[in-house]
């Protein structure tokens, strides 16, 4: 592990437990980074923003790749959904309860929901692009894509607030609610 990554781990894991202690909006970046025991600054360099230790997600790209891999014949929500299966089929398992406690932060703090959208609207349209890549029209593309992340959000806001211990059935439920209840 290079000494950039365990100062962003020990970042995400300070500011969990800030958010758990005091709460999200009572917790500044500067408690976050002196629990660290780094500079503000350096917190600046690992996250935008505060709200981006909860909310950025790295599968963009990823699903965005798998999505334009699906065969041009597929409809744009079949090859999104598609895409997203891909894409969580190929990616290490994360660290589940890493994933539940930063979404467990998003699901109980009106204050997030803007920052969720702000990034869940970086998905979707990486996820438009893709598709649009294929030549489907625009508007559909950003329908298909727009779909598909809320339904994602959704079951992930709600699987964090659950005891299901595996993330990839709220995913998987999503999806099966995408294509009207099956695989």
């Amino acid at each position: 592990m290079t000494r950039a990554s365990r100062t962003h781990a020990a970042l995400l894991r300070a500011a969990l437990e800030l958010f758990e202690e005091r709460g999200y909006d009572a917790t500044t970046a500067a408690a976050i980074a002196a629990r660290a025991g780094v500079t503000e600054m350096t917190f600046f360099r690992h996250f935008a923003s505060k709200d981006a230790v909860l909310v950025d997600d790295p599968y963009d790209p990823l699903i965005a790749e798998a999505v334009a891999r699906q065969p041009v014949e597929l409809a744009p929500l079949a090859a999104v959904i598609a895409g997203v299966r891909e894409a969580w089929d190929a990616v290490p398992a994360p660290a589940v309860v890493e994933v539940r406690d930063r979404l467990r932060v998003v699901s109980r703090t009106p204050s997030l929901q803007g920052a969720l959208a702000r990034n869940s609207t970086g998905t979707a349209e990486a996820i438009s692009s893709a598709l649009r890549s294929r030549a489907t029209p625009a508007a559909e593309a950003r329908v298909a894509a727009a779909a598909t992340i809320g339904a994602l959000n959704a079951a992930l806001l709600e699987w964090a607030d659950g005891d299901d211990p595996d993330l990839g059935s709220a995913i998987e439920m999503a999806l099966c609610v995408l294509t009207g209840g099956g695989p």
